[in-house]
């Protein structure tokens, strides 16, 4: 048979420049001109100005506030993380025991937050939340609550909403992983003695381990920068690091701070990112080696 002639180093540079292109104009541009715009000096009255200081980065490492800042952060992207992993990894075992029918049906619920605009998603929660919402209504009616629990403008209600918004890429993640198991050993290991907590503690969950990291890295990054929500539902109560360059920008119209936070911001999910990746790559080569 006649071999197919593969495109050489020249043609695939030149096949893949649009998308090349689209991705610099897009991405790499813009942030390279925010890490630049964070370098440039700010005075109140004559704006930004055309010199190039380290004050910036000495103002926002060397104020608690900002500390503050990013440890709240943090410590919201963790929470959405473990409540996304509690409850994304049980439905999705549940979800594949289904027929094909109810799997379908089930996914479009599942994936239904993703189709609808934040702002209406984030607006809508707000009315579930809110002190005569659904939630207080119900907590009051059954006796659970004498009166209404503050979840507007509250860390909690920021974390449920954001649970909601995040909870598909979770599934969508161990989804994937668990389509590549083989059942076959979890059948071996209940024939030989092994009880079904046994089997899944032994079994299932480590070869699930790779799915559930990559679905906690995309949750934790999403939740990390997530903008919309910790600004509707937790309002000025509840700041976190993109509340604080939101307000730097349009508020206080200091630009080159609120780029310095956003680069810093953008700094800390590259860390948690690449040590999770390499975390990720030592349970593959355990589990699929």
């Amino acid at each position: 048979m006649a071999e197919v002639n593969k495109p050489g180093n020249s043609q695939q540079w030149f096949l893949s420049s649009p998308a090349l292109v689209l991705f610099l104009g897009l991405l790499i541009v813009p942030l390279a001109l925010t890490a630049i715009l964070s370098f440039n000096a700010f005075d109140s009255a004559r704006g930004t100005l055309p010199e190039y200081t380290f004050g910036n980065y000495i103002e926002v490492l060397s104020d608690g506030y900002y500390y503050e800042l990013f440890l709240r952060t943090a410590l919201m992207a963790l929470g959405v993380t473990a409540l996304c992993i509690i409850l994304g990894v049980p439905e999705t075992l549940i979800l594949a025991r289904m027929r094909p029918f109810w799997q379908g049906t089930f996914f479009v619920v599942i994936l239904g937050p993703l189709l609808i605009s934040v702002v209406v998603r984030t607006l809508g929660w707000s009315i579930i939340l809110g002190r005569e919402g659904f939630i207080n209504s119900s907590l009051i009616s059954l006796g659970i609550a004498q009166r209404p629990v503050q979840l507007m403008f509250s860390m909690t209600g920021v974390v449920i909403v954001l649970t909601h918004v995040m909870l598909p890429f979770m599934v969508i993640a161990v989804w994937s992983t668990l389509q590549k198991l083989d059942g076959q050993v979890a059948h071996a290991a209940r024939s030989l003695g092994a009880g079904p907590l046994t089997t899944f503690r032994r079994i299932n969950l480590p070869q699930l381990m790779p799915g559930v990291l990559s679905g906690a890295i995309i949750v934790f990054t999403l939740s990390a920068s997530a903008f919309a929500t910790p600004g509707l539902i937790g309002g000025r109560r509840v700041k976190v690091v993109t509340t604080a360059i939101y307000d730097e920008f349009l508020s206080s119209l200091n630009w080159p701070l609120g780029a310095t936070v956003a680069v810093l911001l953008l700094f800390g999910i590259v860390l948690v990112v690449v040590g999770s990746n390499r975390l990720i790559e030592r349970k593959f080569k355990q589990v699929f080696a």
